[in-house]
């Protein structure tokens, strides 16, 4: 049996003694290393010293385990092995490799702990320790929470060391020259005589050898890649129309099919008619699947077509049919009974502050929909003694139990072939779609099934990210901000993912919190409360998740606190950054980059937000201006400091796509209900930002802080940004996302 059946069931209850003190899983676990997954059927004459590099006659391969999902994650991995192996980049091939224990992301704990990001004491580096040693024990493989970086940077670059100096001892073995006389370039060991010896004629000599530990890294000032400009390993594909994403794969054999299950999600389905649709052309089987229907048809078209020909009789929803009961759940939310942590108490928010202006406020941001531009897609193959899946997927391991539990294979005879995914924002995280295609697989084994989903079932079927309402009080005197009081009521989204994998969620869900109470200003009185509501839709993981808007519901009161107080908000906020240097520098980096201060014309007005989220401080200024015809968005300028950046172009690309996705988001989306049903069928009506509104971005990222990756953090402070810059374009304060429900754009 796997560990990861093992293990999973019981993970997090583990994960709430270990942070209670206690230790419930052996120490011998937590030190030993998992087995190299390579060496399983390696041919002979090849190599593997650790399970990211594999040589053979095909050349050298880096096993990139962290799916790339349009952020470049490949060639981020393949870049940290490549430096330390000496391999010409674009020299060698790539793969995602088979999920194992040994991909377990080292990365995760620093957000799991309920720890401040600068927090280095003692007992806090101890709750990291503890909460890395479960994920190790449970073999944690997966993508998200911007960890990829901050998990691939040291292990994967000791990883091609290790390479390196293993295929060093293997020519030394060979040729009689001392290691120390040997060098490395270009995907070779190079003699004193200026002979070079390739790794792959050096790959079955290398084999015979214990793989060389304790090596040393390279100096940073001696790297050829990190650091430096890169081309991106999939440009060339991705730029010519090549076949690469799930969608685009063929299997001989296959059939191809289309879902439709419950718009009401989690809802039955009671009854269907599919007399229409039996006669349609192309149709060839329609069967049932829990929740809903398949159809197998020619093309996947012909499936979709046949699907709409369908009559259906869904059940209801187990959450408010109409979209204003979702917003009075909320409201009635701020109780002693649905809080579910007080993440902050300092001072005294509720005491009287003689001489003091007080402020209260509501904010409101709405479900949102995921919508990547590869609808989601799977093929599953179900045999007698395997099962096959290939689709882009964030938890692979995950991905192997669920699947398992609906065809009775044990989860390590699910062979999971992980595919480049186009875009996925916390999407595939999810395992509906996998599911549907195995149960449609286990109506035809032996025969490849290929599903995929019309766009406007994915909008149907999403878990979108979480409805919030936050309340705030705070109070200024004498020019500045001296109380913060900030309340949170959200569904947890951790609770609802977990949910839907059988599993608790013990103690308190951090994203009712994130983006507020890891902010590093020192308030005189400051207090963040979450509250857990239930009841309402399931939600998922949305990039950035609780930060994105928690960020605007934090930076926007904040904002008006300090309008109130007559003081700069720049200043103010660097006044007030007393817990974390480097956020200090990250908000005077904005200030300089963008001339804050400068004259603007009029109708002009700019607005700050900085948001700490995934360890990463993120400053933004947006600039607007108030045109006849609506706010034009003009400029926008980031600072954000991931302690040590890779790659510049794509760190530079990956943070204006945040930027664009959080402000489009802001301005134009929305998830609602009627009936229980996502008013919302396509982008039509949950609309991205147009080029032609897209603003002039420029970044900068900085290095001071621990390594950490960018892919979220751009997205919490863009929404405050912008809305504080429209208050000061036009003296309007916007309290609720979308913003296009009260302003116009141009």
């Amino acid at each position: 049996m796997s560990k990861l059946k093992t293990f999973t069931r019981r993970a997090f209850l583990v994960g709430s003694a270990a942070v209670a003190g206690g230790v419930a899983f052996g120490a011998y676990l937590v030190v030993r290393d998992p087995e190299n997954p390579n060496l399983q059927n390696l041919p002979e004459g090849a190599a593997s010293f650790n399970p990211w590099v594999r040589i053979d006659a095909s050349g050298v391969t880096l096993i990139t385990p962290h799916v790339d999902i349009g952020q470049g994650a490949v060639s981020m991995q393949a870049a940290l092995i490549a430096e330390e192996m000496d391999l010409e980049w674009g020299g060698f091939n790539v793969d995602f490799g088979r999920p194992a224990p040994a991909y377990w992301n080292t990365a995760m704990a620093a957000d799991g702990a309920p720890v401040l990001p600068w927090d280095d004491s003692f007992g806090a580096r101890a709750m990291r320790s503890t909460m890395g040693g479960l994920l190790k024990v449970m073999g944690m493989q997966g993508t998200g929470g911007s960890s990829s970086t901050p998990d691939s940077f040291v292990k994967l670059r000791e990883a091609g060391a290790m390479a390196r100096e293993t295929l060093k001892s293997a020519a030394s073995a060979r040729t009689g020259v001392a290691v120390a006389n040997l060098r490395t370039e270009a995907g070779a060991v190079h003699l004193p005589d200026g002979t070079a010896i390739s790794y792959t004629d050096l790959a079955a000599e290398a084999a015979q050898i214990d793989p060389v530990q304790d090596t040393p890294l390279r100096d940073p000032s001696t790297w050829r890649l990190i650091g430096h400009d890169m081309p991106r390993l999939d440009i060339e594909a991705k730029s010519t129309g090549q076949p690469m994403y799930g969608i685009d794969l063929e299997l001989p054999g296959m059939v191809r099919a289309s879902v439709r299950v419950n718009p009401r999600k989690g809802g039955s389905l009671n009854g269907f008619d599919a007399t229409a649709a039996e006669a349609m052309p192309g149709v060839e089987q329609i069967l049932e699947i829990p929740g809903g229907v398949a159809v197998i048809a020619t093309n996947t078209w012909y499936a979709m077509q046949a699907l709409d020909a369908i009559s259906y009789d869904w059940g209801p929803a187990d959450y408010p049919a109409e979209q204003a009961a979702h917003w009075a759940a909320l409201e009635d939310s701020f109780t002693e009974e649905t809080l579910d942590k007080e993440w902050l108490n300092s001072g005294d928010v509720e005491a009287d502050m003689p001489g003091a202006e007080v402020l209260e406020a509501e904010y409101r941001a709405p479900y949102v929909a995921h919508q990547p531009l590869e609808p989601l897609n799977a093929i599953v193959l179900v045999e007698d003694d395997s099962v096959q899946v290939w689709t882009g997927h964030q938890m692979p391991r995950f991905l192997q139990q669920q699947v398992a539990a609906i065809t009775g294979h044990d989860a390590d005879q699910v062979v999971f072939h992980n595919q480049y995914a186009g875009g996925s924002f916390g999407h595939r995280l999810e395992f509906d779609y996998v599911k549907q295609a195995t149960r449609v697989a286990m109506q035809l084994r032996g025969t490849p099934v290929k599903i995929i989903y019309s766009r406007e079932s994915d909008f149907a079927q999403d878990f979108p990210r979480q409805i919030t309402m936050g309340r705030a009080r705070g109070a200024v005197r004498d020019g500045q901000v001296i109380s913060y009081d900030t309340q949170i009521a959200a569904p947890s989204a951790m609770r609802s993912q977990m949910a839907r994998l059988g599993q608790p969620l013990p103690g308190p869900d951090g994203q009712l919190a994130a983006g507020i109470w890891q902010q590093p200003y020192g308030f005189e009185n400051v207090r963040m409360r979450g509250y857990a509501v239930e009841g309402l839709s399931p939600v998922s993981s949305w990039r950035s998740v609780g930060a994105s808007a928690n960020g605007f519901v934090g930076e926007g009161f904040l904002d008006e606190l300090i309008h109130a107080a007559g003081a700069d908000p720049l200043a103010e906020r660097i006044r007030l950054c007393t817990l974390d240097d480097v956020s200090r520098r990250v908000l005077e980096a904005v200030g300089e980059m963008s001339n804050w201060g400068e004259a603007l014309p009029e109708g002009t007005g700019r607005g700050v937000a900085l948001v700490h989220s995934f360890g990463v401080p993120c400053a933004e200024v947006v600039e607007v201006t108030n045109t006849e015809n609506g706010i034009r968005l003009d400029r926008v300028w980031v600072a954000a400091d991931v302690g040590r950046v890779v790659d510049p172009v794509n760190f530079e690309n990956i943070v204006k796509g945040g930027v664009i996705w959080g402000l489009g988001h802001a301005m134009n989306c929305e998830i609602t209900y009627t009936d229980g049903i996502a008013d919302q069928t396509n982008f039509h009506s949950h609309e991205g930002m147009r080029m032609h509104q897209v603003p002039e971005i420029f970044v900068r990222g900085l290095e001071n802080g621990g390594v950490r990756g960018i892919g979220e953090p751009p997205v919490p402070p863009a929404a405050p940004a912008l809305a504080n810059a429209i208050f000061a374009a036009t003296g309007q304060r916007l309290r609720e996302m979308p913003f296009w429900n009260h302003v116009d754009f141009v």
